[in-house]
């Protein structure tokens, strides 16, 4: 296999994870012991912020009538993509139960979570699209409680459209927190007294780092990191569109990946030699951002085969995948690591990011190897049940007790003996292993 770096990111995915742990650490140590005040203190520390946490009805209103009918309409689009989306993935999965022998039946429920937290970034850009994706898909599952989060603009608070997005898709609460502490206050149900069973929503790397910490005493939607777009594009490819693509991703912060992996030299070359202009003629705030993540984190690989791209593709595992190839078809059956995948140059990252309907929460720093993004399933637990006759008894509870003698187990056995003596007092049984 022959791969070439013609250009190669100077840091990873990784970087600079153990100094973003220690100041989550700190953070959520102190937010836990002092509870609300010092998730107001690092509000007022950070973000300016010395209001209210949680978002009144009156608010709610003020920002609604600050939002354009136009933009409304385009929310409510979205919204409806992503529900309808989310309610065809609930209705891929059911409750069941099945008899899988005489008297014994097993069953499958599916429960949703009591409460969720939704965090939406609102830092750099306003993120409405990630409402949606978060608050709408949970709906959809049957939550009963959903808190969001995001951050506000000093006292003028949060993005008033982040904001009549969140209430359109059902948010019960809405806190005026961003950041570590706005993930600790749904973790340890501050100003609810309803702490979150579930944290999702994309964050920079400290909220990311503050969801893995905690996860275990809460779920959390996935490891997740700054957002990613790999390309695997041919001669075939439209170079100006691969370009745009690939700053589409860089813009949301200096740490987003964006890797081009080509078996095309003359694409490649052509690339690099437009990108770097495009970048520059982007608004002051984006292309401080696309520079910055393109210049350490940006890649493009040469590769001989479409083979061997698939092979690198799926090692990256990136959480956005675009195929610009002659092969798209093909591609689509051999690749198995990705968040989501976007098939021909008539669709776009920027497209399910925003409104096409599957859901732009995704997983990145190669999670994607393991587990997909979030879904409606995220927010249900699939339980089991089980029940049997007493004449089902007579096979399982001679089986159970065997293989639990084997392993040693004796009050395990015991258990499966007792029922047996009971229903079957007349009888006798082998419930020891040969």
């Amino acid at each position: 296999m022959t791969v070439t770096y013609l250009k190669k990111a100077t840091k990873t995915p990784l970087t600079g994870e153990d100094e973003t742990r220690q100041v989550v650490e700190k953070m959520l140590t102190e937010i836990e012991t002092d509870g609300e005040v010092a998730a107001m203190r690092y509000a007022e520390q950070l973000d300016g912020f010395t209001g209210q946490a949680i978002v009144s009805k009156e608010q709610i209103e003020q920002a609604s009538a600050q939002v354009s009918e136009q933009l409304k309409d385009d929310i409510k689009f979205a919204r409806d993509r992503v529900r309808k989306f989310a309610e065809a993935q609930r209705r891929s999965i059911s409750d069941f139960e099945l008899e899988l022998s005489p008297g014994l039946w097993a069953g499958q429920k599916l429960i949703p979570i009591e409460t969720a937290g939704c965090y939406v970034p609102g830092g750099r850009y306003a993120h409405v699209a990630s409402a949606i994706m978060s608050i709408a898909t949970a709906k959809v599952a049957g939550v009963e409680h959903v808190i969001a989060c995001s951050a506000p603009k000093g006292n003028a608070g949060p993005d008033p459209a982040i904001i009549y997005t969140m209430n359109l898709c059902g948010a019960d609460t809405i806190l005026a927190l961003g950041g570590v502490q706005a993930i600790a206050a749904m973790a340890f149900g501050l100003f609810t007294n309803r702490p979150a069973r579930i944290l999702v929503g994309p964050g920079n790397r400290f909220v990311a780092e503050a969801k893995r910490i905690l996860f275990g005493r809460v779920g959390i939607d996935l490891f997740a990191g700054p957002t990613e777009i790999a390309i695997i594009a041919d001669e075939n490819a439209d170079v100006a569109i691969v370009v745009e693509d690939l700053i589409s991703q860089a813009e949301h912060g200096p740490d987003s990946p964006a890797w081009l992996i080509t078996t095309s030299h003359k694409l490649a070359q052509e690339v690099l030699a437009q990108i770097d202009h495009r970048i520059a003629e982007l608004p002051e705030t984006a292309q401080l951002a696309a520079k910055a993540a393109w210049d350490d984190y940006g890649e493009v690989v040469l590769c001989d085969s479409d083979e061997e791209a698939a092979i690198i593709s799926d090692e990256y595992a990136a959480e956005h995948l675009e195929l610009h190839t002659a092969n798209n078809d093909w591609y689509q059956e051999r690749l198995k690591n990705y968040g989501s995948l976007f098939i021909g140059e008539e669709t776009t990252v920027t497209f399910g990011d925003k409104c096409s309907g599957t859901n732009h929460i995704l997983p990145t720093k190669g999670a994607a190897k393991y587990t997909g993004g979030l879904s409606v399933h995220k927010f249900m637990k699939v339980v089991t049940t089980q029940r049997m006759t007493q004449e089902a008894n007579r096979e399982v509870g001679q089986v159970a007790a065997r293989i639990s003698r084997l392993e040693r187990m004796e009050a395990h056995a015991r258990s499966a003996d007792i029922r047996l003596k009971k229903y079957f007092p007349e009888e006798t049984f082998v419930t020891n292993g040969s």
